[in-house]
């Protein structure tokens, strides 16, 4: 593969991955006899379904962007063998070689996108930022979502949040923590929000709040299959008070959905399963 094929792949790589764009790279590590690209070619799958570069085309190619599409879901990079010999046999190829091509995604990084910079926005942010995440802050009070109010948040967007969504998209590796001042703002903010890919959308609120946001939700036109794309009250339940502590509530539910975890006491064991 030529070097100048090489970088412009690799720069593109790098600028997806400062945009938060997720895809996968595919590189032939191995080939013998005849193939039709050789060892260090490489080629980009992108989410959407877009590619860049070749390693060969055909039918090879079709299996190796179904993979991506698996890798990008499941984020495990893995080696694929392909012998180009018979395709009556389900080769996919007559060129007579074979060659191994190793699947790497790179996913968005993992980002905190806080709607409201209040004392509980402020202390997810901080908590956020310690535990690795890149941290966005939005609130339509322009003068909280600022780097004077909340230093450790990594992108600062004040004002609506029609603004911050222009400036920011959200990706599946996107958790929305909501922790506004009032049911209103909720409601002008949440149903754009459901519109996005993220993950996890949590809000924040006592029950009865969120009973009365339920409502006014309902009365715009939600679905239940819109609402239920949200989670109230957000976070796990440990009884927590302080805006500290209710972000480490916050945080837990998202480590505890992102890392596929259950959320129960470990020193439990299997009794947390059984309710014994």
């Amino acid at each position: 593969m030529a070097s100048d094929e090489s970088y412009a792949i690799m720069q593109e790589l790098m600028a997806a991955q400062g945009a938060g764009e997720p895809l996968v790279l595919a590189t032939i590590v191995k080939a013998r006899g005849s193939v039709p690209r050789h060892i260090g070619t490489k080629m980009l799958i992108y989410g959407d379904g877009r590619s860049s570069g070749t390693i060969g085309g055909g039918e090879m190619e079709a299996r190796v962007r179904k993979e991506a599409e698996t890798a990008m879901q499941n984020g495990q990079a893995t080696s694929l063998t392909y012998s180009l010999v018979d395709p009556e046999r389900g080769d996919p190829g007559v060129c007579g070689g074979e060659v191994e091509i190793f699947i790497e995604p790179y996913l968005a990084m993992a980002t905190v996108f806080i709607v409201g910079c209040g004392h509980v926005g402020k202390a997810v942010a901080d908590l956020a930022h310690w535990l690795g995440y890149r941290v966005v802050v939005t609130d339509d009070r322009e003068e909280l979502a600022t780097p004077t109010h909340i230093p450790h948040a990594d992108i600062h967007l004040p004002g609506t949040i029609d603004n911050a969504l222009a400036q920011y998209a959200v990706t599946s590796s996107t958790f929305v923590v909501v922790v506004t001042r009032n049911v209103l703002v909720d409601r002008k903010i949440l149903p754009h929000l459901i519109t996005t890919p993220a993950p996890y959308i949590g809000v924040m609120g006592s029950r009865r709040r969120w009973e009365t946001t339920l409502t006014m939700l309902r009365e715009d036109g939600l679905s239940d299959e819109d609402i239920s794309r949200l989670h109230c009250p957000l976070g796990l339940e440990l009884n927590a008070e302080s805006p500290e502590e209710i972000a480490v509530s916050i945080m837990a539910e998202v480590i505890m959905l992102r890392r596929h975890g259950h959320g129960g006491r470990m020193a439990l064991g299997p009794k947390m399963f059984d309710g014994s």
